[in-house]
């Protein structure tokens, strides 16, 4: 056997696992409002879990965060995404349904997924997040919501898949304190509640993770959770001031760019 034939490596060895880096930059050009502090967010908790471990997004759009996820997890971690692609919910004040653009949404999603390498990573299950509770099976160990905005979906999806969440698992909630209807449903769901415990933010990222609080732990969490109210209502002004086309004085708040802060 010649040298370079002994030391061509095996067929069998698992690819390089990518760079954080490489991956972020790789996504750049998809659509989306994921900050790259969000990104890392995910990476680092999509990179610790080793199968049978499972992922579940709800909110996909064109593919940013489901890309990072896939990318992320181990061989073997099951990384499920949830978006019916239907033309509604897919950003700020866009809640009335244009299936031509859901299904210009579920192609981009795919062809990026695709041009990511991880197409067979992900399995995109196309409903509704409260018509797939049943394609999931067994418990979640990390759930990354980011689905409708308004109060009422928002609530069901931290309640109903918030309850699929494993002991220990993480929960990371997207346009927290930041939307109006994410923040009254994690008002409503988890602010008194004993499940989850607030880790923190990145800007408009919170994370929890699952665990029985007491009830002096639940006034704690509670707390905690209200010290971001100041935040929230920066956010609520700033996006009325965009809307009234008046940037100049979001700038002075501190928003610098014309999108809504997220």
């Amino acid at each position: 056997m010649s040298n370079d034939a002994a030391s061509a490596p095996s067929s069998a060895e698992p690819a390089p696992r990518p760079r954080f880096s490489d991956v972020l930059a790789s996504v750049a050009h998809v659509e989306g409002w994921m900050t790259p502090a969000q990104a890392r967010w995910l990476w680092d908790r999509a990179s610790v879990l080793r199968p049978p471990a499972t992922i579940v997004e709800i909110g996909s759009y064109r593919g940013r965060s489901a890309i990072v996820l896939a990318s992320a997890a181990s061989p073997g971690v099951e990384v499920v995404a949830i978006d019916p692609h239907g033309g509604n919910d897919r950003g700020p004040q866009q809640i009335k349904a244009v299936p031509e653009e859901g299904q210009r949404d579920h192609e981009a999603f795919c062809a990026n997924l695709e041009a990511a390498g991880v197409a067979d990573r992900v399995r995109h299950v196309r409903r509704p997040s409260q018509e797939a509770l049943d394609a999931v099976e067994g418990p979640v160990d990390l759930l990354y919501i980011d689905g409708a905005h308004r109060y009422a979906p928002a609530r069901d999806d931290i309640a109903r898949w918030g309850d699929r969440v494993a002991d220990g698992g993480i929960l990371l909630i997207h346009d927290s304190f930041s939307s109006v209807g994410v923040t009254l449903a994690i008002v409503a769901r988890l602010f008194f509640g004993s499940r989850f415990r607030y880790l923190g933010r990145t800007t408009s990222m919170t994370a929890y993770r699952c665990e029985r609080l007491d009830l002096a732990d639940r006034g704690r969490n509670a707390l905690a959770q209200a010290a971001e109210l100041p935040w929230f209502v920066r956010n609520v002004v700033i996006k009325a001031l965009i809307l009234a086309k008046l940037d100049p004085v979001a700038r002075l708040l501190g928003h610098r760019d014309q999108v809504w802060p997220h």
